[in-house]
């Protein structure tokens, strides 16, 4: 059988893990939303326009001209010979008034929707008849073409720094040499993290002896340090079921500057103010719902660990993390927040990084296994997901739109029916929510909740 190896590339085993994973409740694509003013004088036609000359782009580059095939039971990556590009590109607009409210769940409605392996999985939506005068893009695809972090930069490469510049559209730039800072920031993708530690038990072999001794000294530390947060002592909620197909998104900003000025008075760092954020609302949102848990919730946190310039040691961990859910106070919250952080850090702090590796994955393995198998166990490591993308500095264009905010939307699980991504714009925090539309109803509450929660740390 031949089976056109200079074409056809095997899908990786962790990229074909996110297919397998996908169900019809449970779609494995990763997207980004960013809102954008039209230049002054733009006139009626200046979004037909911009859609016109994109369509002239219709050579994608890779991946985007990439589709699944089958041969012999093993998936492969294949250029598609009949890509069609109008079959990804999409022209929309919002019924008056065009409010925020009904783009978001526009974009909820889209990102509920299974992406078709007839053909390369992607598409890209621009959205006119916002309020103000305004447009937006919606773009999603799947994760085992690109991680959650790739997605945020590729929708990012697909913009510029002056107003006056054009550029090609996301699907024919030119493929990024991958630097360093690339694989860095892959490992901070929190769904990679929880599919590779399904995975984890393999990357133990070279660390045995010292992560033997961490794991053991975990369970000891476990009955004695409070700070300590394990894997066996998140609460069931009503964040931790199986969740629907259908999707709610809601997305808002935040000035960096006052999460920083927060911060500084508290002495906790950025991440620290953004996870007294989530502890505070996430308590009024189950309080409100009658369903908060008598022990603290406990997320999941994709952390960078590197303190210096050096090529060496740990650079990024997965931590649990308690919220402190528990405690009316908002001070005696963001204490805990930052001690379990903290107790965390140190931990990693004596392992370099394939042994934070190899530790992260003996902790969370089990987890990991029974959300790839999709079966809700009694138990589970952590309740939700907190991630924080690096993201753009300065003011960015879309072909000489000015955009306002751009918006992570991610993905949400069986046994995790919330996900909270962010990522730094400009002089802004972008904060994008995704959750069950049945699991988690009524999402869009948790804006107010969140702004609720930096006034009372303020």
């Amino acid at each position: 059988m031949n089976f056109q190896e200079s074409s056809m590339k095997p899908v990786s085993p962790t990229d074909l893990i996110f297919l397998l994973l996908e169900r019809r409740n449970q779609p494995m694509h990763v997207g980004g939303l960013f809102l954008a003013t039209p230049p002054e004088g733009a006139g009626e036609d200046y979004v037909q326009e911009l859609i016109r000359k994109a369509m002239e782009y219709n050579q994608p580059s890779p991946p985007f001209n990439q589709k699944l095939v089958s041969r012999a039971g093993v998936q492969f990556w294949k250029e598609d010979d009949e890509f069609d590009l109008e079959s990804h590109v999409y022209h929309l607009a919002l019924p008056k008034p065009g409010r925020v409210r009904e783009l978001l769940a526009l974009v909820s409605k889209l990102h509920s929707a299974l992406l078709d392996r007839h053909k390369p999985l992607w598409e890209f939506y621009v959205i006119e008849g916002v309020e103000g005068g305004r447009i937006a893009v919606y773009s999603k695809i799947h994760h085992a073409l690109v991680d959650g972090v790739s997605a945020m930069r590729l929708l990012e490469r697909g913009t510029t720094h002056r107003a006056e510049d054009e550029i090609e559209p996301i699907w024919a730039l030119p493929r990024k040499p991958k630097s360093r800072q690339d694989d860095v920031e892959t490992r901070l993708d929190p769904v990679r993290q929880i599919v590779e530690q399904a995975n984890g038990m393999r990357k133990m072999a070279g660390s045995a002896t010292k992560v033997v001794s961490e794991v053991v000294g975990a369970i000891r530390k476990r009955k004695k340090d409070a700070d300590y947060v394990s894997v066996f002592q998140a609460p069931k909620t009503i964040l931790n079921q199986r969740i629907s197909g259908s999707r709610r998104f809601a997305a808002q900003s935040w000035p960096l500057d006052r999460i920083r000025a927060a911060g500084k008075k508290h002495g906790a760092t950025v991440n620290d103010i953004v996870l007294a954020m989530c502890s505070s609302a996430l308590r009024q949102y189950l309080q409100d719902m009658n369903a908060l848990p008598e022990k603290p919730l406990v997320t999941m946190v994709p952390m960078s660990l590197r303190t210096d310039d050096s090529e060496g040691g740990n650079q990024v961990a997965v931590i649990l993390a308690d919220l402190g859910t528990h405690l009316p106070d908002p001070k005696e919250r963001l204490g805990c927040i930052q001690r379990s952080v903290q107790n965390s850090k140190d931990r990693f702090a004596r392992m370099n990084q394939a042994e934070s590796l190899a530790y992260t994955s003996a902790m969370m393995t089990v987890h990991g296994t029974n959300m790839a198998l999709g079966v809700n166990p009694a138990w589970q490591a952590f309740n939700l997901v907190v991630s924080n993308v690096p993201g753009a500095n300065g003011k960015r264009y879309w072909n000489g739109a000015e955009i306002e905010g751009i918006y992570p939307v991610s993905i949400v699980m069986d046994g995790v029916a919330l996900n909270i991504t962010l990522t730094s714009y400009d002089k802004n925090l972008e904060f994008g929510l995704i959750g069950c539309q049945r699991t988690m109803p009524h999402l869009q509450r948790l804006l107010q909740y969140l702004e609720n929660g930096l006034q009372e740390i303020e």
